[in-house]
């Protein structure tokens, strides 16, 4: 085996340094020596310290073992040891020095830069921490967002006491079960599909409801056969025939007697068959909310229309005019004429302000938009009184309600002439003695049942007042027959017109 000096060995190394950087292949022809005995040489230099080079690597590719050999190596030279190092080493004197700076910074830890590190730590786990919880708030708002997809057809409208079938109810088990595996909490999906917490652990505990198959006992506070047979008594006399309970209860309660609330009749007259429409209106209908004003006292807000009387001649009407205090509900006007114009409108105006004592006050008057209601006569009146002019909005009919409902009752009354009236003086002698009981005899259920000329004259205060005395005795006499708090007989003292768009009726006259 052929063996070579050291002298030998470190010049055909130093040929793979720079300013050579040779191949370990282009060498070993060069020099005529194996591939192999050039690596072998290479890497014992390599254990040794010595900086030798990888295969096609530049200085700047050198490991880190390699440099810091050389720190070692030019640790004791001087400048021109180190220059002539460097050239022999294919090195400049720069690289070692920023070599040398970096081990040095590396090695160099002060308390700043561990203070610092520790407080990246800290920060670095807190931003895993919000991330955590940020893709689990996602999820589970993606979970939130497709549960009441799925239980659209069965969401619950909130009501309380509602009977759920136990299909139903093992179906918004499974479905709440699915979201909360999707990442959602237990609370904010029984909120997502309208239960409440308690019910979703009563489901989950007997899917079953028990409530109509329940033995419920007798109310402690039943009439007996005895009063429910009174109430019908009561109910029957000639004097409350034509009465519902919401008229007969409170002429009861101004003569002193209490016998049940206006429910409680209902209930005895209906479980005896005797609740039935009667007369020749249709049944009730809800009515849309209009817009207006509010009325604290009487003479602020009139209301007013026109309707037709008819005669006992086909095709012939006679006209009432008509005007109406919304407060109160007080008719402050009446006039019935042949024709329908302006000028009959503006003088029952002037009559029933002259009437009322309210010349040049502050008065709001509604009307629909009929031709008398807006026509120039009606307008210049208007200015004239300092009247502040409202109309119904186009194509509404039910933005009068107040005056419509007082004609209502008065075409529905039993004594209104289906057939028609004779002659224009019937007419008039029929509608002052409707206006005379409307004012002074019939209560009125908007005002707490009391009569529009009580309201009107601040009457209604001591009667609504002694009404709440009776009930209270009544319910101080057999405390177990209220399962509530008595009737609320209370003075309404605010009175509104078209609610939707509230305005004062001061404020707009002014």
């Amino acid at each position: 085996m052929k063996r070579y000096s050291p002298e030998r060995k470190a010049t055909v190394l130093a040929k793979l340094l720079p300013p050579y950087n040779m191949t370990v292949s282009l060498l070993a022809q060069q020099e005529g020596i194996s591939d192999a005995t050039l690596y072998n040489w290479r890497n014992q230099a390599r254990l040794e310290g010595k900086p030798v080079p990888g295969a096609n690597k530049t200085t700047e590719q050198w490991s880190s073992e390699a440099r810091f050999a050389v720190i070692v190596e030019t640790a004791t030279l001087s400048e021109a040891e180190l220059g002539e190092y460097c050239r022999r080493k294919g090195l400049y004197p720069q690289q070692i020095a920023q070599w040398k700076q970096a081990f040095i910074e590396q090695n160099n830890d002060s308390p700043a830069d561990k203070a610092q590190l520790k407080q990246q730590a800290k920060e670095n786990k807190q931003l895993k921490r919000e991330l955590a919880r940020k893709e689990k708030a996602l999820a589970e708002a993606a979970a939130l967002l497709v549960l009441p997809k799925k239980a659209q057809p069965l969401l619950r409208d909130g009501r309380r006491g509602r009977l759920t079938p136990v299909l139903e109810r093992v179906q918004f088990i499974q479905w709440i079960r699915e979201a909360m595996n999707q990442g959602a909490r237990l609370t904010p999906a029984c909120r997502e599909v309208n239960i409440s917490l308690r019910t979703w652990k009563r489901w989950h505990r007997q899917a079953e409801d028990r409530r109509p198959t329940a033995v419920r006992p007798t109310p402690g506070n039943k009439l007996t056969l005895a009063e429910e047979q009174q109430v019908l008594t009561v109910c029957n006399q000639p004097e409350y025939a034509s009465l519902p309970p919401a008229q007969i209860v409170p002429r009861l309660a101004d003569n002193g007697i209490y016998l049940a609330s206006e429910s409680t009749f209902y209930r005895i007259l209906r479980r005896h068959g005797q609740v039935h429409h009667r007369g020749r209106s249709r049944a009730p209908v809800t009515l849309s909310k209009p817009t207006s004003y509010h009325a604290t006292a009487p003479r602020q807000v009139w209301t007013w229309d026109v309707t037709w009387c008819a005669s006992r001649v086909r095709g012939r009407y006679f006209y009432l005019y008509l005007i109406e205090d919304i407060f109160s509900r007080k008719i402050v006007g009446y006039e019935v004429h042949e024709e329908e114009n302006g000028e009959h409108a503006a003088a029952l105006l002037h009559r029933a302000v002259l009437r009322e004592r309210c010349y040049r006050q502050p008065l709001v008057l509604h009307a629909d938009n009929g031709g008398p209601m807006k026509s120039q006569t009606l307008k210049a009146k208007l200015e004239e009184l300092n009247i502040t002019g409202s109309h119904s909005r186009p194509r509404v009919s039910n933005d009068n309600p107040f005056v419509e409902s007082l004609f209502r009752t008065l075409k529905y009354m039993p004594g209104w002439p289906s057939a028609g009236f004779t002659g224009l003086d019937e007419a008039r002698r029929w509608v002052e003695r409707f206006s005379r009981w409307y004012n002074e005899a019939h209560r009125h259920s908007g005002i707490g049942y009391v009569t529009p000329e009580q309201r009107h004259q601040g009457q209604d205060t001591s009667l609504l007042a002694n009404r709440k005395a009776v009930y209270e005795a009544a319910r101080k006499a057999r405390p177990g027959r209220w399962s509530r708090q008595c009737r609320q007989w209370q003075r309404e003292g605010v009175v509104m017109l078209n609610p939707d768009k509230p305005q004062n009726a001061s404020e707009k006259a002014a």
